[in-house]
Order: structure tokens, then C-alpha cells, then sequence
């Protein structure tokens, strides 16, 4: 029949077909939720072996072919996605949290290595073992290519990954379970308030210092170290948008944008600050006066990015204050060294017709960026791929050491998403063409793994050897979380659902993360995931290969 020739002869036809299939059906059953608790995507990998038990297959190059084009796509995008942010996470407090990340991936290394002694699994099983313990799909995509380099068979890494992923998922939330039944102090849970230095803060003040009294604007902000933009100055009843050379009076009423940091220093500067809480998200902007209104306008001239806000010089020519810029949900300090990207949203207050001048300056229209740049991301993706191939030479080890095609475009990824507005280059992508696009590789890369071992999967559990590598994962993968949580709270006097994000964030688990997201107060977990999330996955795919190159 037909259907069958479709599905069970081998072609591009087929190939297609089965994939689709797999990934259909596997994101289908991501959306069954049981105790709040759902797998999400990696259905795909489960789907992919069950097809594969049964004796689906499909052509073995283009299997390969998709298996990589999958991961290349996914790490790609993912390192576009975290750049902006990544080396800011270093800023304050970042250093530690990614410091405990980094203890948690060694001491899970160091388990595994330790297991593979003790258990005599082979380095070419035990890195597969390792992956699906911390749920990390790019490692294991590392080490199969370390696998292929020294010529080894890389079946065993995605068998043994295959049987540890699930309790690699369900472990990390196990130990979250109960840490928090045995463990965890009430003063251990807070509301998850936490300061950030790109975070803005709102607030009002009164010139009382009679040393401003005659300054200007300019000579006021060259007395402090601190960073402020004045939105408005009350007068004697009036509203003015005030400018560097507006001298200031006695009992002028400053609006000011700052950061929560700052707010005791320029009190000092002004003189006094007034009592009203101005960063509640009820105020009406356009209505506390009637001559000045406040709009949000996107930045969408492609010749814009990369350019610093200061050069524009919107406010000598407009007469308006560019007060805050928000960008990717971080609202920033709208200073004139910030380098603008495109989908950078500013808070421009003005007159009407001001504020439209300059909304035609700086583009202001969304339906420009709906369309992604595919040059950049396929030109990314191809210097992602050459440092990928640039073999590392290890004193000690025989064989070169290769970033691969998980660790060079992750690489690549973040700077160019850090660094690529600098250059002119247009990085911009909208949140759901970023998370189509990592879907859509992720999706093909858990669907392959899956259907290559699906083969062999039953037979795999059914033997003595599935059972030690599913006990080994599970040690590896609650372990080290229940000692580096435990040690993170009692130790370094983190909150319970810092560290939680911290180690979500190290072990690759989104799915800790929602458990925690909805458990506990406050965005905490997410501030740790994001945070040691990019280093930890980096260091995790080195690892992989330096396990198989050095022990193998």
C-alpha cells in the first residue's frame, strides 16, 4: 500500500514524513500536565524511540543531517537569546551564582567519573549517562562528535542518555521536594524582591541645596558619579522638559529616573526628596499635566543600530526627554553612551507633535520588525560552525579538542548577540520567531536522538546494564543538588529560591524551574536560572569531550 511505501521506504519523502510525525506527536503530548509537572518537548525524544522500537527508521545520512542542523539551530539561537545579557550577569552578585553553578557541573563530573570507575562503565556510556542526568541534550551532541572523531560508536552516549533523561527531569524537582520538607527555615523563602543595576527607579525631588541654587542641569549632573534623567521640572505651576544648560532654582520639583541605588545619593544632591511612590504601575503619565504627554516608540531604522542615544541628539532637536528603554523586558537608563538596538523601546516625553517627529526619526514601526533577518542568523550560524571546527591542542591529550557544533555557534550566538549591534549588524529577532526557531531545531534534534536509539531502547532497560546506568544517572542528577542547594542557602545565606533557580539554571531543567516558579514567591528562581544558565551549558559541553578524549 502506499501508506507504507511512505513510511517504511526510505527517501527524502520519508525521511521528512517520520519526522514530523515524531515531532507532531511528541509536542502533542508536552501539554499533558500531571501534578503540574509536565516533560514538555522531550516527548519528542520518547516519541522518537518508540517509533524507533517498532522499526521506524530513516536514511542514516539524512538523519545525521537533521540530528545536527537541529542542534546548530537550537544552541544558535539560544546563545542570540541570553548575549545581551550574559556578561552583565557577572555584575553584581552574578560572579557567585555563576561560581556555584560551575561547583555544581564539576561535582557532578566528578560523580560520574567516579561511578565509571566504581561501576566499570565504559566513558563512551557514562558521558551519555551524564547528559540525560542533567538533561542536557547539547552535551551529549558534543561528546558524540568527540565519539566520531575518535571514531568510536556513539550508539551507547544516546542509549544511556535516553534511559537516564526522565529521572534527570523528575530528580532535580525531587530534590527541590524535599529540601523544602527536611530542610528548608521559613527565613529561607523570601518575596523575591532583588535590586537590579539596569532596573530604573522613579522619584520626585525638591532643589533645597543652596548649592545648586543658579546651576544648571549639566553643572549639577558634573558634581555626582551618579546617573539620572530629569523627565520633568515643575516651575511656579508649569511644566518644562528641562535641558543640560536649564538652571535650576530654589524649590524647583524635579521627576527624575534613576536606579533604587542612587535615590539616597541625589537626595543629598537636591536637598529633599518627596514622599510619593511614583513606580506603581497605576499612574497615568499623560494626566499629572496638561501640556506634556508620554509615549512608548520602538526603534526600527535599521541604520540606528549600533548607535549610541547621545548622537541622536533628540533632545536639542525635538526638545523632548528620553527617560527609559526597555529592552527584551529590561528597562534601561536612557544614557548617551547606551547603544541602541533595533526593537529597543523608548519612553519619550514631549509635546504631541514633538513626540511624532521623533517617532519618524527613529522609525517606530512594528511591522519592520516582524520580519527576522535570516542573513544574520545563517551568517552567524556559519562562523559558529568554523569556530567549531578549530581543533584546540591539550598538553596531555593526543586527539585536538573541537568546540563542535553545539559549543561554537552557542559561542558565536552570544557575542554576536552582545556585540553585533556595535557592528552594525542586525540581530533582532521578535521573542516568537527566537522561540520558533530554537523549537524547531531543539524538536529535531530530540526526535532524531530518539529515533537512532529507539532501536535498541527496550532491550537496553531490559538488562542489567540499563538498570545500572538509570541508578548511576539518578545519583548523579539528585546528589549534587541536594549538597550544593543545601550549601548555597546554609553558606552563602542565599534564599531558597535563588538557589533553586541556580541549580535549575546549571542542570539545563526548565522544568525545575516552573516547579519553582509556581511554588514560591517572587521572580527569584528565574533572576538564578538566567543568570549561570549560558556558562553552565558552555562548560557542560566541554566537559562532555574532555571526558571522552582524556578517559576514553
Amino acid at each position: 500500500m502506499w501508506i507504507e511505501s511512505v513510511l517504511f521506504e526510505q527517501s527524502a519523502l520519508q525521511a521528512l514524513v517520520v519526522l514530523s510525525l515524531i515531532v507532531a506527536v511528541g509536542l502533542a503530548l508536552g501539554k499533558v500536565h500531571f501534578k503540574g509537572v509536565s516533560l514538555g518537548v522531550t516527548w519528542v525524544f520518547f516519541v522518537g524511540i518508540i517509533a524507533g522500537h517498532f522499526g521506524l527508521k530513516i536514511d542514516h545520512q539524512m538523519l545525521v543531517f537533521a540530528e545536527s542542523f537541529g542542534l546548530v539551530l537550537f544552541v544558535y539561537e539560544l546563545g542570540l537569546k541570553v548575549g545581551p545579557g550574559f556578561f552583565s550577569s557577572f555584575r553584581r552578585g552574578g560572579e557567585l551564582l555563576n561560581g556555584l553553578g560551575l561547583v555544581l557541573v564539576l561535582l557532578g563530573t566528578l560523580v560520574a567519573v567516579g561511578l565509571a570507575f566504581v561501576l566499570n562503565i565504559p566513558m563512551s556510556d557514562m558521558v551519555g549517562i551524564l547528559s540525560g542526568a542533567t538533561t542536557n541534550t547539547p552535551a551529549l551532541g558534543a561528546a558524540q562528535q568527540a565519539l566520531s572523531q575518535l571514531g568510536i560508536s556513539a550508539s551507547g552516549a544516546a542509549l544511556s542518555c535516553a534511559v537516564t533523561y526522565p529521572l534527570g527531569v523528575i530528580g532535580v524537582i525531587l530534590a527541590f521536594v524535599l529540601l523544602r520538607k527536611l530542610a528548608v527555615r521559613p527565613g529561607d523563602i523570601s518575596d523575591g524582591g532583588h535590586d537590579d543595576d539596569n532596573q530604573t527607579f522613579i522619584a520626585a525631588f525638591v532643589v533645597e541645596n543652596p548649592a545648586l541654587f543658579g546651576k544648571t542641569v549639566r553643572q549639577a549632573a558634573g558634581v555626582t558619579h551618579l546617573h539620572f534623567v530629569i523627565s520633568r521640572l515643575w516651575r511656579q505651576g508649569s511644566v518644562t522638559i528641562p535641558g543640560p544648560d536649564t538652571v535650576l532654582e530654589h524649590e524647583d520639583r524635579l521627576l527624575v529616573v534613576t536606579t533604587d541605588k542612587d535615590v539616597e545619593g541625589l537626595t543629598t544632591l537636591f536637598g529633599a526628596q518627596e514622599q510619593r511612590d511614583w513606580n506603581t504601575g497605576h499612574i497615568d503619565w499623560n494626566a499629572i499635566d496638561s501640556s506634556l504627554i508620554s509615549r512608548h516608540i520602538v526603534v526600527s531604522r535599521p541604520e540606528l543600530n549600533g548607535r549610541k542615544l547621545g548622537s541622536l541628539k533628540l533632545r536639542n532637536s525635538y526638545g523632548i526627554n528620553i527617560t527609559r528603554v526597555v529592552r527584551s523586558g529590561v528597562t534601561l537608563l536612557a544614557s548617551p553612551g547606551l547603544i541602541l538596538q533595533l526593537g529597543d523601546r523608548l519612553t519619550v516625553v514631549g509635546e504631541e507633535k514633538s513626540i511624532a517627529q521623533v517617532a519618524r526619526v527613529v522609525g517606530n514601526s512594528t511591522v519592520t520588525l516582524k520580519d527576522p533577518n535570516m542573513g544574520a542568523i545563517f551568517l552567524g550560524i556559519v562562523l559558529g560552525l568554523l569556530l567549531g571546527s578549530v581543533p584546540i591542542m591539550i598538553p596531555g591529550i593526543s586527539v585536538p579538542v573541537r568546540l563542535g557544533l553545539a559549543g561554537g555557534p552557542i559561542i558565536i550566538g552570544i557575542l554576536v548577540g552582545r556585540y553585533g549591534p556595535q557592528f552594525h549588524l542586525v540581530t533582532y529577532t521578535t521573542r516568537s520567531a527566537n522561540l520558533m526557531l530554537r523549537g524547531i531545531g531543539l524538536s529535531l534534534f530530540l526526535g532524531c536522538l530518539g529515533l537512532e536509539a529507539g532501536e535498541k531502547f527496550m532491550d537496553t532497560i531490559l538488562r542489567a546494564d540499563g538498570v545500572l546506568w538509570i541508578a548511576a544517572g539518578f545519583i548523579i542528577t539528585i546528589l549534587p543538588v541536594l549538597v550544593m542547594t543545601l550549601l548555597a542557602m546554609r553558606w552563602w545565606k542565599l534564599d531558597f529560591g535563588l538557589a533553586c533557580g541556580v541549580m535549575s539554571g546549571a542542570m539545563a531543567n526548565p522544568m525545575a524551574l516552573n516547579y519553582a516558579n509556581s511554588t514560591l514567591p517572587g521572580d527569584n528562581p528565574a533572576v538564578g536560572y538566567a543568570t549561570v544558565y549560558p556558562l553552565a551549558m558552555f562548560s557542560r559541553v566541554v566537559i562532555a569531550q574532555l571526558l571522552v578524549l582524556i578517559f576514553q
